[in-house]
């Protein structure tokens, strides 16, 4: 059972007989290692003196933050017609979607896949129809996609006792009580896809606002994942392991700390489907979800007419005033300078762990940080070019996504694999993810800032060399790795409660909120979902039932 499927319901040897192949010896590549908005975030949380503004501008709205939920903001309101609006760009254009590029390859820095989005996430669809993502039949159960972005054949397997497998859930190998287990799983999953609560709303829907407000089903959100798993009386050690590598890969958290309610939701809360697809599909690109805000870029061009909505720089000050809300930006150089933003409602578009530090008291929105903040886990997003591939262990091909049982981090995925080629190209990229959950927040961070950059690629190498030996070292040409101290919120018991991410999901003045945060875990379609509220607001249209 693929683990995507989840959402909805003889080895290959490798090309290495490139010249690259046989180095002399094995040399382990020195990394490039950055660093995206941690001197601006630093900035701010030292309060370090700003430049004097060298210029001022007046726009309607002001959106601070380019990553998904702004750039959405911005789309919607480009969309709706509404063009006098700028967007203030922040220390990285797209955020947690952005890309890399080496040579021809493109690569992820982040978000890699986009599951097939609900019949709930309106927005998304109506964002890929856009797009010409859907093809056709964006309102109806299965629409129909461009081939080209559904991921391709195989999808995902598991390295596990010296073999590969083509699931991420052992389903093979097991006393036959955990496999009873593991179906036990399966079928809850298929009928928590369409639960209702006592308010007739689904119990768990994404857009996260539109899930059942039931008590009886939201009191799962005041114990673990785990406190769960072990209550309903799941004992099989390949479960567990499974389910914690999910919550891991997606909340970057372990099972024993994210709430029960959360890590059910990822698997029921998905019903998207595709006409062209099978169950358990997803769309992905070589650059990950960069090619979505590129083309939410290239969309408010084409209705702008021009590209001057996007402004360089850093929100760093913002204050309402009986004029508007002025922002005070600062710009990175040489010889930093700063301007100012006069608008008649602005956005603020970034974590909330950054707003709180750009105005004057973020209290005075019904949230305090010291009470309702959320956790957040630091990520390793580690990209390893590659001349040739190395040497597989027996079992399934090489796949888009690829997991070490009980590894270390969180496995790797193919940039290349969405490539329509006959043979393999000679060159590739794998991404390897690492969610720093072994210890607490705080403490992986102070280790990130200390950390060497042998360290560091130790640490992003660790399930590559336990798959490949360090015969991998052979093939690899160079190594990026992205460190993101803050890279997402994680959902910890109570966050679905948490009656200070609810007072901001409500403001309705000068000063808006839209960010993933707001929902207490990072995803596109939370993202998208708030900038397109925001608009919505801005617009004067009804916001949705939240």
């Amino acid at each position: 059972m693929q683990r995507r499927t989840f959402l909805l319901g003889a080895a290959t040897a490798a090309v290495a007989g490139t010249a690259g192949y046989y180095r002399s010896r094995i040399i382990e590549t020195t990394p490039e290692i950055h660093y995206p908005g941690m001197q601006a975030g630093h900035a701010l949380r030292d309060g370090a003196a700003l430049p004097v503004p060298s210029a001022s501008y007046r726009h309607d709205v002001a959106i601070l933050g380019a990553g998904v939920a702004g750039l959405s903001c911005a789309w919607k309101l480009a969309r709706e017609g509404h063009t006098d609006f700028v967007v203030v760009q922040g220390p990285e254009f797209a955020g947690n979607a952005a890309a890399g590029r080496q040579g021809e390859l493109d690569y992820p820095l982040g978000a890699h896949y986009l599951p097939l989005p609900s019949m709930a996430s309106t927005h998304v669809r109506q964002m890929l129809a856009d797009f010409g993502i859907i093809e056709r039949g964006a309102g109806e159960m299965r629409p129909y996609y461009d081939e080209s972005i559904l991921v391709h054949s195989p999808q995902e397997r598991l390295l596990r006792n010296g073999r590969w497998e083509d699931a991420l859930l052992p389903m093979t190998g097991l006393p036959d009580a955990d496999v009873v287990q593991h179906r036990r799983f399966l079928a809850v999953i298929d009928r928590l896809h369409t639960q209702t609560g006592n308010d007739g709303r689904k119990v768990f829907s994404i857009p996260i606002a539109l899930s059942s407000q039931d008590p009886a089903w939201r009191v799962l959100d005041t114990i673990t994942f785990k406190q769960w798993l072990e209550r309903e009386g799941y004992t099989s050690a390949a479960l567990h392991w499974y389910l914690n590598y999910c919550c891991r890969d997606d909340y970057g958290a372990q099972y024993d700390v994210v709430s029960a309610w959360a890590g059910l939701h990822y698997f029921a809360s998905r019903d998207g489907h595709a006409a062209n697809a099978g169950e358990g599909a997803v769309l992905t690109w070589p650059g990950g979800l960069a090619a979505l805000t590129e083309r939410m870029r290239e969309a408010i061009n084409q209705k702008l007419g021009h590209t001057r909505w996007l402004l360089p720089g850093t929100a760093a000050r913002v204050s309402e005033m009986p004029g508007g809300v002025l922002t005070t930006c600062v710009t990175a150089g040489a010889a930093p300078g700063a301007y100012t933003l006069l608008s008649r409602r602005t956005v603020c578009a970034m974590p909330l762990f950054v707003a709180q530090r750009i105005l004057p008291d973020i209290r005075a929105y019904g949230y305090d940080p010291a009470v309702h903040a959320s956790s957040h886990a630091p990520w390793l997003v580690s990209n390893f070019v590659l001349e040739g591939y190395p040497l597989e262990a027996p079992g399934e091909p090489l796949s888009w996504d690829n997991v070490v049982y009980q590894g270390q981090a969180l496995g790797y995925v193919v940039s290349t694999h969405q490539l329509l080629r006959v043979t393999r190209s000679p060159r590739t990229v794998f991404t390897a993810y690492h969610a720093l959950s072994g210890q607490t927040p705080n403490a992986a961070r102070q280790w990130l800032a200390t950390a060497s950059p042998r360290d560091l690629r130790d640490e992003a190498a660790a399930d590559l060399v336990a798959a490949y030996g360090r015969e991998f070292w052979r093939n690899a040409r160079q190594l990026d790795i992205t460190v993101r101290g803050h890279a997402m919120a994680s959902p910890l018991c109570g966050y679905l409660s948490n009656p200070g991410l609810a007072a901001l999901r409500d403001v309705d003045g000068p000063i808006l909120f839209a960010h993933a945060d707001l929902s207490g875990y990072s995803v596109f379609e939370e993202a998208s979902w708030w900038g397109v509220v925001a608009a919505g607001r801005i617009l004067g249209q009804q916001p949705p039932l939240v």
